[in-house]
């Protein structure tokens, strides 16, 4: 790497503002958004029983409670600003590590962020009739990814779609909530860590509650006999290895629901004594929202029957139970409890993914300004205003949903890598400090690649218009890692004392 002078963040420092409880909170909080109230009627859409809808969740929560326990050795190890990014530098090359970064930025971290602000919108236009999704100031039409990558191919589809750039007032709402966040964010770790912990104790209690009345008073005698009775819980299909590639189709959307999970390593050099927070963290806060989201599935069921769960207006399944449960009033209160849920989700994403790159330009590959940190604040401020803008151009375009669905077969892929660079540094550093052990090593770890593994060969089998549209976006990264490797300038990051 290029060796240059001192960047910004020679005058000052990050600063371990965030403790026990907070980190627990980035975890719970970035990963409980406005996905469980949604996605399940999607998911039992796609596998036809309740079974099967249960087991999509609860397989799963095990693979993200596996996943987090493996990172766990790797965060207490590094304990740096960057989190996958660093793992992924250190354990395999900078340029695997710097393929994380890019696609995070370009889309993983940037789009769920644009994603779930526009989703707060869309729940307040429940409440404020005039806040639409109509495009009332359109820039122009662009095909859609997917479409567009079979027509270079040579195969058009049927029926290309395209998307709309222009401006909403559900749109312009949530562009709002990421400026006001990211402002928030730069203030200091501890303001943003503070919202963070109170939104994700009310998310959690608003969660608890549906899942609680549910099981309760919100009983259905009918759902419950239409989807335990007759054979219907486990559907007509023989349970054979077949049913395995459409589990793994289905848990795309869980995946997603259930993911950032691993936000809160990219905030590590801002965690107090991170080499054992952070192994705790990761595993009681997956654990916890995994049990959260099996109950919140269970508690579906018993209040929908399954067609109804399917056919869920927008797919909002979680206001269809808070209908059952609480009449009429169920649509402003699952409103305002997913309002709650996705502006602390937001919250999380912004003060986490700032921090990677941040780490990025340290290594000179990334701007060298979002190196620097604010001399008052102690933040990365000029890392979290890149990220703001992206996203907002994210939001304005509308096209973030796409995105996401495109890029789940790299969010898998650089897990998969992640758990490689566990054991290639078990081997080519065995003697560094290792604070916490992965639970189970090797065969805990090794599961979940293998899961990994079975989960990429089957979204590229059942779901290939998603899958390369993802390859592509992280293959762009290669050359723009030499360009940058070429141009930029490295400098040191100084860490904060544990002490602080």
């Amino acid at each position: 790497m290029n060796e240059a002078g001192p960047t910004p963040s020679s005058t000052s420092t990050l600063v371990r503002g965030i403790n026990p409880t907070a980190a627990i909170a980035i975890v719970v909080g970035s990963m409980i958004g406005s996905g469980i109230f949604i996605v399940p009627a999607d998911i039992a859409r796609q596998v036809g029983t309740p079974a099967l809808l249960l087991a999509v969740w609860i397989i799963t929560g095990i693979v993200t409670v596996m996943g987090a326990l493996t990172q766990g050795e790797l965060a207490a190890m590094y304990p740096r600003a960057g989190g996958q990014y660093v793992y992924l530098r250190e354990g395999l090359s900078p340029l695997w590590g710097f393929l994380y970064g890019w696609t995070l930025f370009l889309v993983i971290q940037t789009g769920t962020i644009a994603a779930v602000v526009v989703a707060f919108a869309k729940f307040l236009g429940l409440l404020v009739p005039g806040l639409t999704p109509d495009v009332w100031l359109s820039l122009g039409h662009i095909p859609a990814p997917g479409d567009a990558l079979f027509v270079l191919l040579g195969h058009p589809t049927a029926h290309p779609e395209s998307i709309e750039i222009g401006v909403s007032s559900q749109r312009l709402l949530g562009i709002a909530i990421v400026l006001f966040l990211t402002w928030v964010n730069v203030q200091g770790v501890r303001t943003g860590a503070w919202i963070q912990t109170v939104f994700t104790a009310a998310k959690v209690l608003a969660l608890g509650g549906l899942i609680v009345l549910g099981l309760t008073i919100g009983r259905n005698a009918a759902a419950i006999a239409a989807n335990l009775g007759g054979g219907h819980f486990w559907g007509s299909a023989p349970l054979t290895l077949a049913i395995v590639p459409v589990i793994g189709a289905a848990m795309v959307g869980s995946l997603f629901s259930s993911d950032a999970w691993n936000n809160v390593a990219f905030a590590a050099a801002e965690v107090k004594n991170p080499r054992r927070n952070l192994p705790l963290a990761l595993g009681f806060g997956t654990l916890l929202v995994s049990v959260m989201y099996v109950l919140a599935n269970v508690a579906y069921v018993g209040v929908l029957p399954l067609g109804a769960i399917q056919t869920a207006a927008q797919d909002r399944v979680g206001t269809a139970a808070a209908q059952v449960i609480f009449g009429d009033a169920g649509l402003t209160i699952m409103a305002v409890a997913i309002m709650i849920s996705t502006f602390g989700c937001a919250n999380g994403l912004v003060l986490a993914g700032a921090r990677v790159y941040y780490a990025m330009s340290h290594d000179g590959l990334f701007f060298r300004s979002a190196g620097g940190v604010d001399p008052r604040h102690h933040t990365p401020k000029t890392a979290l205003w890149v990220q703001a803008l992206w996203t907002c151009v994210l939001a304005l375009s509308g096209t973030y949903s796409n995105l996401l669905d495109y890029v789940i077969f790299a969010a898998v892929l650089f897990y998969f890598l992640t758990v490689i660079a566990l054991f290639r540094l078990r081997t080519l550093r065995p003697d560094m400090e290792r604070p916490y052990r992965a639970v189970g090593y090797p065969w805990m770890p090794a599961i979940y690649a293998a899961a990994m593994g079975l989960l990429m060969v089957d979204l590229l089998a059942k779901k290939p218009l998603y899958t390369w549209p993802g390859l592509i976006i992280v293959m762009i990264g290669i050359p723009v890692y030499f360009v940058w490797k070429r141009f930029g300038t490295a400098s040191e990051i100084v860490e904060a004392p544990d002490t602080f």
